[in-house]
């Protein structure tokens, strides 16, 4: 990826400008997690890489901007388990793997189910009765047939999705993020992930890292350079109990965004994989300080 000097880039007030809308014309919807989200449909950034990585500087996330990367790469590998993501330094989804959650469904405590993203993306099934790796196959696709319109990634599988009286799904969260759109335009690739409903003050940053992070990977692992970073929010959100740094974050300018490269270990990756949270680093990160704990709905 060849990055504009620092120097030279553009402040991006896309994030900033996607909270704004939110907290002006969002209206308050209830939700399963208490606390009613202040509700804006479809919000779309678009990142030219050139400009910089997409890591929000409206606050700094410097000690954890790896670790949406580590958890991409675990659902790339198909982790469903708190122990499996556990290798990939994934620690905070406790709340989601509880004997309370579990249980309802049925599954083991630890256990996110293979409704979730890992198992949607490394072993989706299939009529054919093994499942299917929609990364390894995008990576093949890419490399045999760049022109096509069909690399795609989905994190839904629908019969494991399913919810009311007396269904039960098999997953103790539906994804909220990783369709994946790859498209090779012009020689270059541009990698649009939508997500259906996004937690914008926590959420959202930890997304537009990953996916970003990935355009990096497959820029590396089928040699045809990076272009565009598309991130649309389907169902974009503020709870109620994060309004307070919101506003912190809308007093700030904005400020360039930094530079996310694979350093020399990333650099020897083959296979997708093979791809680690630490094959990442982070430079000309100039962001606000940081806020202090922002409610995190479970």
């Amino acid at each position: 990826m060849e990055y504009a000097a620092y120097a030279d880039r553009a402040p991006d007030s896309q994030y900033r400008t996607i909270l704004a809308a939110i907290l002006e014309h969002g209206a308050a919807a209830p939700t399963r997690q208490g606390p009613d989200a202040l509700t804006l449909m479809q919000q779309t950034m678009s990142f030219d890489l050139a400009n910089g990585f997409p890591v929000i500087t409206e606050r700094s996330i410097a000690k954890f901007w790896r670790k949406p990367i580590g958890e991409l790469c675990a659902f790339i590998n198909g982790a469903t388990t708190l122990d499996e993501l556990a290798k990939f330094g994934c620690d905070w989804w406790g709340p989601w793997a509880s004997e309370a959650k579990t249980s309802r469904r049925g599954l083991p405590s630890g256990d996110l189910g293979p409704g979730s993203y890992g198992g949607a993306f490394n072993n989706f099934p299939t009529s054919e009765g093994s499942g299917f790796d929609q990364f390894k196959h995008l990576v093949e696709q890419l490399t045999e047939l760049p022109h096509d319109r069909t690399h795609f990634v989905s994190p839904w599988i629908p019969q494991y999705q399913i919810r009311g009286e007396g269904k039960v799904p098999k997953t103790t969260i539906s994804p909220c993020h990783g369709w994946v759109h790859v498209r090779v335009i012009g020689g270059r690739l541009h990698l649009h992930m939508f997500q259906r409903s996004g937690d914008v003050p926590v959420g959202v940053p930890s997304n537009m890292i990953q996916y970003a992070a990935l355009l990096l990977m497959l820029e590396h692992l089928t040699g045809i350079p990076a272009a565009r970073y598309y991130h649309t929010v389907s169902d974009a959100h503020v709870y109620e109990d994060q309004v307070d740094s919101v506003k912190v974050m809308l007093d700030r300018e904005s400020r360039r965004l930094p530079t996310v490269s694979l350093n020399e270990s990333g650099r020897r990756v083959t296979d997708i994989h093979d791809f680690r949270a630490e094959h990442f680093d982070l430079s000309d990160y100039d962001p606000h300080p940081a806020i202090g704990s922002i409610p995190v709905a479970t």
